[in-house]
């Protein structure tokens, strides 16, 4: 079975946040949950880059290992989902991240933090009908046959999901396009054409 992966080709994102509004579209998550966010490093330097970070279904997730109440779980395809009527919001989900994608809606008096929700990679979760489904977790796209809307709405592309290998070679194609002298920068008089690790952003 195909394990599933979110990539962000850093080169390819412009910071439009359309992943983020896709992703509230489509599941309809409640005010204070944002489980998919655009974060720009170098903000105004010549070195800015920009990803979309949301849960990595990470292969050894650590916030299933701690969570104290099995509300998280893994999938035979590598999703991470959670059952939100098992969450107690103890919080140690977040505390493991390290992508921060738990999200906890409200901040009450004792620090009650209430049901915990991330990004299922638009698979749904745990729940009796479609309707449940969707009101608890958001659009089952997956089992529709279709990918995350925030990777299918990303308009430069930049957002990749699906199954892993096929994410790297896409990936690992773009690499070598981009340094070739027919790749995407071809056409630039500065190319040195017996170079395959052409670097478009160097002078001269």
């Amino acid at each position: 079975m195909a394990t599933m992966k979110f990539m962000c080709d850093a080169e390819r994102c412009i910071e439009c946040n359309g992943c983020v509004t896709a992703c509230k579209n489509a599941n309809e998550v409640e005010w204070g949950i944002q489980r998919r966010r655009v974060v720009t490093l170098n903000d105004g330097e010549p070195e800015e880059v920009s990803i979309s970070v949301a849960c990595m279904h990470c292969d050894d997730a650590p916030c299933i290992a701690v969570c104290p109440t099995e509300t998280l779980f893994q999938r035979d395809d590598g999703i991470v989902l959670h059952d939100k009527d098992l969450c107690i919001g103890c919080g140690y989900c977040l505390y493991a991240c390290p992508f921060g994608a738990p999200q906890f809606p409200q901040q009450n008096a004792f620090g009650e933090r209430g049901k915990m929700d991330k990004c299922t990679f638009c698979a749904g979760g745990p729940a009796e009908t479609k309707e449940e489904e969707y009101q608890k977790y958001g659009a089952n796209r997956i089992a529709e046959g279709k990918l995350p809307l925030c990777a299918e709405m990303c308009s430069t592309k930049a957002l990749l999901a699906g199954d892993a290998q096929e994410v790297a070679d896409i990936f690992r194609q773009r690499v070598v396009q981009r340094g070739h002298k027919d790749g995407g920068w071809s056409g630039n008089p500065r190319a040195d054409a017996d170079s395959l690790a052409y670097d478009a952003s160097q002078q001269g």
